[in-house]
Protein backbone atom coordinates (compact mmCIF):
# COMPACT_ATOMS: atom_id res chain seq x y z
CA UNK A 1 0.00 0.00 0.00
CA UNK A 2 2.81 2.28 1.39
CA UNK A 3 5.00 1.51 -2.10
CA UNK A 4 1.86 2.27 -4.00
CA UNK A 5 0.96 5.43 -2.12
CA UNK A 6 4.85 6.79 -2.65
CA UNK A 7 4.48 6.27 -6.43
CA UNK A 8 1.72 8.47 -6.53
CA UNK A 9 3.05 11.03 -4.72
CA UNK A 10 6.31 10.42 -7.05
CA UNK A 11 4.27 11.02 -9.68
CA UNK A 12 2.78 14.07 -8.72
CA UNK A 13 5.65 15.45 -7.74
CA UNK A 14 7.29 15.38 -11.03
CA UNK A 15 4.49 16.83 -12.36
CA UNK A 16 3.37 19.44 -10.17
CA UNK A 17 5.86 20.23 -7.76
CA UNK A 18 8.43 23.14 -8.26
CA UNK A 19 11.38 21.96 -9.38
CA UNK A 20 13.26 24.80 -10.59
CA UNK A 21 13.18 26.44 -7.53
CA UNK A 22 13.57 23.63 -5.41
CA UNK A 23 16.50 25.04 -3.84
CA UNK A 24 14.07 27.78 -1.83
CA UNK A 25 12.11 24.23 -0.70
CA UNK A 26 15.06 22.21 0.63
CA UNK A 27 15.03 23.81 4.13
CA UNK A 28 11.39 23.31 4.41
CA UNK A 29 11.83 19.68 3.21
CA UNK A 30 14.22 19.31 5.86
CA UNK A 31 12.23 20.55 8.56
CA UNK A 32 9.42 18.35 7.39
CA UNK A 33 11.74 14.99 8.25
CA UNK A 34 13.48 16.81 10.90
CA UNK A 35 10.03 16.68 12.41
CA UNK A 36 9.23 13.35 11.87
CA UNK A 37 12.51 12.23 13.07
CA UNK A 38 12.12 13.40 16.34
CA UNK A 39 8.74 11.82 16.53
CA UNK A 40 10.53 8.50 15.46
CA UNK A 41 13.33 9.42 18.17
CA UNK A 42 11.64 10.75 20.90
CA UNK A 43 8.49 8.04 20.85
CA UNK A 44 10.21 5.05 19.97
CA UNK A 45 9.29 3.40 22.82
CA UNK A 46 5.97 4.93 23.19
CA UNK A 47 4.44 5.18 19.55
CA UNK A 48 1.28 6.83 18.89
CA UNK A 49 1.07 5.58 15.80
CA UNK A 50 2.12 2.52 14.01
CA UNK A 51 2.42 1.53 10.10
CA UNK A 52 2.08 -1.58 8.57
CA UNK A 53 2.49 -2.76 4.91
CA UNK A 54 2.35 -5.87 2.89
CA UNK A 55 5.42 -4.99 1.42
CA UNK A 56 7.99 -3.08 3.12
CA UNK A 57 9.32 -4.58 6.12
CA UNK A 58 8.03 -2.78 8.94
CA UNK A 59 7.32 1.15 10.21
CA UNK A 60 11.08 2.63 9.77
CA UNK A 61 11.32 1.64 6.24
CA UNK A 62 7.88 3.10 5.54
CA UNK A 63 8.59 6.49 7.55
CA UNK A 64 11.82 6.36 5.44
CA UNK A 65 10.36 6.01 2.00
CA UNK A 66 7.49 8.64 3.48
CA UNK A 67 10.10 11.13 3.90
CA UNK A 68 12.05 10.93 1.04
CA UNK A 69 9.46 10.44 -1.57
CA UNK A 70 5.70 11.77 -0.13
CA UNK A 71 7.43 14.83 2.27
CA UNK A 72 9.92 16.25 -0.56
CA UNK A 73 6.60 15.70 -3.19
CA UNK A 74 4.40 17.61 -0.70
CA UNK A 75 6.61 20.48 0.00
CA UNK A 76 7.41 21.04 -3.89
CA UNK A 77 3.54 20.88 -4.93
CA UNK A 78 2.06 22.42 -1.94
CA UNK A 79 4.38 25.66 -1.30
CA UNK A 80 5.58 25.60 -5.21
CA UNK A 81 2.05 26.59 -5.94
CA UNK A 82 1.03 28.07 -2.70
CA UNK A 83 -1.52 31.25 -3.87
CA UNK A 84 -1.94 34.79 -2.87
CA UNK A 85 -5.35 35.02 -1.22
CA UNK A 86 -6.62 34.33 2.22
CA UNK A 87 -10.04 32.28 0.68
CA UNK A 88 -7.13 30.40 -1.77
CA UNK A 89 -5.01 29.78 0.77
CA UNK A 90 -7.77 28.35 2.65
CA UNK A 91 -8.86 26.43 0.23
CA UNK A 92 -5.86 25.55 -0.82
CA UNK A 93 -5.03 24.27 2.78
CA UNK A 94 -8.43 22.28 2.96
CA UNK A 95 -7.45 20.35 -0.28
CA UNK A 96 -4.03 19.01 1.36
CA UNK A 97 -5.16 18.58 4.98
CA UNK A 98 -8.25 16.31 2.71
CA UNK A 99 -5.83 14.91 0.90
CA UNK A 100 -3.62 13.37 3.48
CA UNK A 101 -6.24 12.90 5.79
CA UNK A 102 -8.06 10.78 3.34
CA UNK A 103 -5.34 8.22 2.74
CA UNK A 104 -4.59 8.11 6.59
CA UNK A 105 -8.62 7.39 7.20
CA UNK A 106 -8.25 4.25 4.58
CA UNK A 107 -5.46 3.07 5.64
CA UNK A 108 -6.59 2.94 9.11
CA UNK A 109 -9.70 1.63 7.76
CA UNK A 110 -7.34 -1.77 6.10
CA UNK A 111 -5.21 -2.13 8.85
CA UNK A 112 -2.13 -0.41 7.52
CA UNK A 113 -1.92 2.14 10.28
CA UNK A 114 -2.75 1.73 14.06
CA UNK A 115 -2.80 3.93 16.91
CA UNK A 116 -1.66 3.96 20.25
CA UNK A 117 -1.15 5.89 23.16
CA UNK A 118 -4.57 7.52 23.27
CA UNK A 119 -3.27 8.71 19.47
CA UNK A 120 -6.63 8.03 17.01
CA UNK A 121 -7.60 9.47 13.62
CA UNK A 122 -9.01 12.81 15.13
CA UNK A 123 -5.40 13.47 16.39
CA UNK A 124 -3.84 13.09 13.73
CA UNK A 125 -6.36 15.39 11.25
CA UNK A 126 -5.66 18.09 13.86
CA UNK A 127 -2.29 17.43 13.68
CA UNK A 128 -2.45 17.25 9.91
CA UNK A 129 -4.01 20.69 9.76
CA UNK A 130 -0.68 21.97 12.10
CA UNK A 131 1.90 20.73 9.94
CA UNK A 132 -0.05 22.34 6.86
CA UNK A 133 0.02 25.75 8.65
CA UNK A 134 3.53 25.26 9.79
CA UNK A 135 5.05 24.28 6.27
CA UNK A 136 4.43 27.82 4.87
CA UNK A 137 5.65 29.30 8.34
CA UNK A 138 8.76 27.73 7.96
CA UNK A 139 9.41 28.28 4.10
CA UNK A 140 9.03 32.15 4.97
CA UNK A 141 9.91 32.54 8.87
CA UNK A 142 11.76 29.41 9.87
CA UNK A 143 12.40 30.65 13.64
CA UNK A 144 9.23 31.23 13.92
CA UNK A 145 8.19 27.71 12.57
CA UNK A 146 10.88 26.40 15.21
CA UNK A 147 9.61 28.29 18.32
CA UNK A 148 5.61 27.07 17.15
CA UNK A 149 6.93 23.62 16.30
CA UNK A 150 8.61 23.50 19.88
CA UNK A 151 5.68 24.54 21.78
CA UNK A 152 3.43 21.79 19.83
CA UNK A 153 5.92 19.25 20.61
CA UNK A 154 5.52 20.23 24.32
CA UNK A 155 2.13 20.63 24.47
CA UNK A 156 1.43 16.73 22.81
CA UNK A 157 4.18 15.43 24.95
CA UNK A 158 2.23 17.00 28.26
CA UNK A 159 -1.52 15.74 26.57
CA UNK A 160 -0.55 12.42 25.85
CA UNK A 161 1.52 12.25 29.52
CA UNK A 162 5.06 11.00 28.05
CA UNK A 163 7.66 11.51 30.39
CA UNK A 164 11.41 11.86 29.67
CA UNK A 165 11.94 9.14 31.56
CA UNK A 166 10.27 6.93 29.33
CA UNK A 167 12.13 8.05 26.53
CA UNK A 168 14.91 5.86 25.47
Amino acid sequence: MYVFINILYFLAGLKWGDWRHWRQYYPTILFFITGDFLYNFLLYKESMWLFHDLILPNHTTITILAMLVSYCATVLIYLGKYPNGWKKRSLWFLLWVGIYFSIEYFNNQLGFITYHNGWNLWWSALFTGVIFIILPIHHKRPLLAWLLSSIIILSLLNIFDVNISDMK
